[in-house]
């Protein structure tokens, strides 16, 4: 029997992290897997979608070309081409996860892995050999899948969920997407972009409903000018699957309507991998489908943690790799701070991108709590007008004492300018912090400053 200092179940961004964390502070270290390194992120989410989304924009910036003195014809889109490259980025990233492994001498078995007790662990490869390994501490990092509603079921033939729809070679002709998170949006905007007819169908009365109310309102103005139908507000959806095509039923404005598609996207959610783990031999408590976890990601079995999407929100896999340091440490004797969920920013990475971290200003509203507001377009950005790069804004929302309660950027670097933001906020910076630092000229990033300077009735260039 192979026995460890901490054993790492799932090898995604939360698992193989805290394992390599675990390992750099002195543990024996094992990770078990029984599907490719790098998780549901690498392998179908986060990386193929973000692979297939660069070549939708490359459709939109084609048709920008001759306005910048490039005269070039679009001959076909080959949507299939997308998909296996994307494919093939995963793969090659995946064995990179798995060589950082040997890198840092974690040992790697292959299985399904089920606790039998606090500290032993049955992994039965796919062959079916059957082996039984010994933990002093373990990481539970085994993630989520979908989730699904009475009437809102994937059967993974017309209607699929993102995992199915990320290795989609052949496009259909048109296809509904039943929510509008970041999944549903980023892959309407691939889809509308290689010539499917898209339709949105949203409970809430924005798409991206967790992001700020003009960050949604931005994204859904261009989405209808790519001709992307949007029905938001909408109740009692249902998808159903006819054999040849699709029904998506909804009541819109107190009448029940029904539309036909190729093919029905269902994206509502995600719930923790809770089942077949073994939790019950341990007592492992769960809350509303996800483990249970301190702000250490202790489980109530203390020399157990849980991290990444089976802790619960936000499922994001950056919280995820951040959550296994502090796991790692905290097994290992440190005392990492525990992570403020306002401090994780958000990003979908459609276009104009969206990103955000803290509050929204609806937030603030409803806890009665004071701000400022600076908001800047970037129509009247210097660098943005010479990108040819104008739509969306960068928003800022300041306390009385100049803290920054939350920031909105919808734009076509946004993802990439959020972290300015992020670092103000975790290190407790105040806008004298931003005041103070000289932000290069001509860039998009100069407005991370104009906004917060806006907030304060201080603008220089808006």
């Amino acid at each position: 029997m192979k026995s460890f200092d901490v054993v790492v179940i799932g090898a995604g961004p939360g698992g193989y992290v805290s394992a390599i964390r675990a390992s750099q502070l002195g543990k024996k270290v094992a990770i078990i897997e029984v599907d490719k390194f790098g998780g549901v992120c690498l392998n179908r989410g986060c990386i193929p979608t973000k692979a297939v989304l660069k070549s939708a924009h490359s459709v939109h910036e084609l048709a920008d070309m001759k306005e910048l003195g490039i005269n070039v014809d679009l001959k076909s889109l080959d949507g299939g081409q997308a998909v296996k490259r994307a494919k093939g980025i995963s793969d090659r990233i995946s064995k990179g996860v798995e060589f950082l492994m040997k890198k840092n001498n974690i040992t790697s078995i292959e299985g399904y892995a089920t606790l039998k007790d606090k500290t032993t662990i049955e992994v039965k490869s796919k062959k079916g050999h059957t082996e039984t390994v010994k933990a002093t501490n373990i990481i539970l990092a085994t993630g989520a899948h979908y989730k699904t509603f009475p009437g809102l079921e994937h059967d993974g033939k017309r209607l699929i969920g993102a995992w199915e729809a990320v290795k989609m070679e052949e496009l259909p002709k048109s296809i509904g997407i039943v929510g509008a998170g970041a999944i549903g949006v980023e892959f309407a905007y691939f889809w509308n972009a290689f010539g499917v007819d898209v339709h949105i169908f949203e409970l809430q009365k924005n798409i991206l409903p967790i992001e700020d109310e003009d960050s949604s309102k931005e994204v859904a103005r261009a989405y209808k000018k790519l001709g992307i139908k949007l029905s938001l507000g909408v109740e009692k959806v249902s998808a159903k699957n006819n054999g040849k095509d699709v029904t998506i039923t909804a009541v819109e404005k107190g009448k029940t309507v029904e539309y036909k598609f190729e093919m029905g996207l269902i994206a509502v959610g995600m719930t923790g991998n809770i089942d077949n783990i073994g939790l019950e031999n341990v007592g492992i408590k769960t809350d509303r489908g996800f483990v249970a976890v301190n702000d250490m990601y202790q489980t109530n079995v203390s020399n157990i943690y849980a991290i990444g999407d089976l802790a619960g929100p936000p499922l994001l896999a950056h919280a995820a790799s951040h959550e296994g340091v502090i796991a790692a440490e905290h097994m290992s004797g440190k005392k990492p701070h525990a992570l403020d969920s306002m401090n994780i920013p958000g990003c979908t990475y459609c276009q104009p991108q969206v990103a955000s971290i803290g509050y929204t200003e609806r937030a603030l509203k409803e806890k009665g709590i004071k701000y400022s507001v600076g908001k800047l377009p970037f129509q009247a950005n210097g660098k943005a007008v010479a990108s040819n790069e104008t739509a969306g804004f960068v928003k800022t929302l300041l306390g009385e004492h100049g803290e920054m309660l939350g920031a909105h950027i919808v734009g076509a670097q946004a993802t990439e300018m959020i972290h300015e933001y992020a670092l103000l906020k975790t290190m407790e910076g105040i806008d004298e912090d931003i005041f103070a630092t000289v932000h290069p000229h001509p860039t998009l990033g100069e407005f991370l400053a104009e906004s917060v300077m806006a907030a304060k009735g201080r603008a220089l260039n808006f």
